[in-house]
């Protein structure tokens, strides 16, 4: 491959074109092995991005790509439809909890949160109320787009220098009980605090269930998701839940919010709904909620993007939800995450670890600084693995069909990191 023509024009996604990092070159994937172009492979624990979920290479996810591409792989979805969209939603409506009717097929992740924001202030709209703001979690992340970094934490997050062009929301704090500690009531207040003087402004809550992401791999006690859901049952504000990342059994659950055993109004999912295998999100809602925004003055919901439904991606999808609908991700989910609880403990005995934290296929070392991203990269390519930490996290979210031997590779690999003082910033 080109590399240095890679390194002097492609421009890498969180990545200086100053200093770029080291990419290296992969020629081709299979199961959980990435291969690269100087015959190196390396265990996957990223998921492509928590993607990934099933592996690389699926045979049923390659048949049915290729089945599909050879009858059409786009068709403008506005007045027109195709079956693979039906399959699809047919099976999420099978999947989501029964009070979501409804189904908008978007492109990505961060397209997904823009839709259930214009969702909810159409909604209210529609109802004659002008309620603009909305109240979120700090240390959250919901994508990169303007509108979805707006109910991203603005302090304690990566887009934090765009402060001042986004339009302002609240931000109550985040929950200190963690999922396996005893519930605290306390951790409610500034939340109960917050919705109860601006109830009338907010249009949505919104949040990730059990498990804040990208902003801090942080695992919260489910007791507060039932809270959020009274208060905003209270309060008649809706509340929009973004299991983007957590969706489709990363966390043991098939969707995090059933650790709560709550239903969101708005539902956002993304990342591995097609296995890692093409860009694809849904935004699902009530048929209330729904009705509600086409009653309004538009007389429809505002929003169209170009490759919505696209059928190749939705094949795809359809394919990989029918593999989740066998089940077997629970075996192999639970499986990853009794390995995560028998070694991560024993992390906290090096002196660079300051937390260990686990639930489903998530495993998480937080360190007292943050990585030295070019040799810990370098270290975990030499050991065999590929690990993307950021900041202060080191994390793990590998493909489920991942087996013990694999796992133990991506924690041996770690272990030995967290022993190396490069590895770290370290003032």
């Amino acid at each position: 491959m080109d590399l240095a023509f890679d390194r002097q024009h492609i421009w890498h996604p969180y990545t200086s074109t100053i200093n770029p990092l080291t990419c290296y070159p992969v020629t081709h994937a299979q199961g959980v092995t990435l291969y690269l172009e100087d015959g190196k492979t390396l265990v996957d624990g990223m998921s492509s991005w928590w993607a990934a979920i099933h592996g690389y290479n699926h045979p049923a996810l390659n048949q049915a790509a290729h089945q599909q591409v050879d009858k059409m792989s786009h068709v403008m979805f506005g007045g027109l439809t195709h079956q693979p969209a039906i399959d699809l939603c047919k099976q999420l409506l099978a999947l989501t909890p029964d009070n979501l009717q409804q189904v908008f097929l978007a492109d990505s992740g961060s397209v997904a949160v823009e839709v259930s924001l214009k969702m909810a202030l159409q909604y209210w709209h529609a109802k004659g109320e002008q309620r603009a703001k909305f109240l979120t979690l700090r240390h959250g992340y919901h994508g990169d787009t303007f509108a979805a970094m707006s109910v991203t934490d603005p302090d304690n997050s990566m887009h934090s220098l765009y402060k001042g062009f986004l339009p302002e929301h609240i931000f109550a704090d985040s929950p200190k009980t963690g999922f396996y500690d005893r519930w605290q009531e306390s951790d409610i207040d500034d939340f109960r605090s917050k919705i109860a003087l601006h109830h009338q402004q907010i249009a949505a809550v919104i949040l990730e269930p059990i498990v804040q992401g990208a902003g801090g791999m942080r695992i919260y006690h489910p007791q507060f998701l039932r809270e959020v859901r009274r208060l905003c049952d209270h309060y008649n504000v809706l509340l929009i839940v973004d299991e983007i990342a957590t969706g489709f059994g990363r966390t043991g659950k098939l969707f995090a919010c059933q650790h709560a055993d709550i239903q969101p109004d708005i539902l956002c999912l993304g990342k591995a709904l097609t296995g890692g295998y093409m860009t694809l999100s849904a935004t699902l809602t009530s048929k209330a909620v729904a009705d509600t925004v086409c009653s309004g003055e538009a007389g429809c919901f505002m929003h169209g993007p170009t490759f919505m439904g696209n059928p190749l991606a939705c094949a795809v999808a359809s394919a990989s939800l029918a593999l989740i609908a066998k089940g077997d991700w629970q075996i192999q989910v639970a499986n990853i995450e009794s390995q995560f609880a028998k070694r991560l403990p024993d992390f906290t005995t090096y002196r660079h670890v300051k937390d260990v934290r686990w639930l489903g296929a998530i495993g998480v070392i937080e360190t007292h600084h943050p990585v030295n991203m070019s040799v810990i990269q370098a270290l975990f390519v030499e050991l065999g693995v590929w690990i993307r930490p950021f900041g202060r996290l080191i994390y793990l979210m590998p493909p489920y069909i991942s087996d013990s031997k694999h796992i133990d590779s991506l924690l041996d690999a770690v272990e030995t990191a967290v022993q190396n003082d490069d590895c770290f910033q370290i003032s």
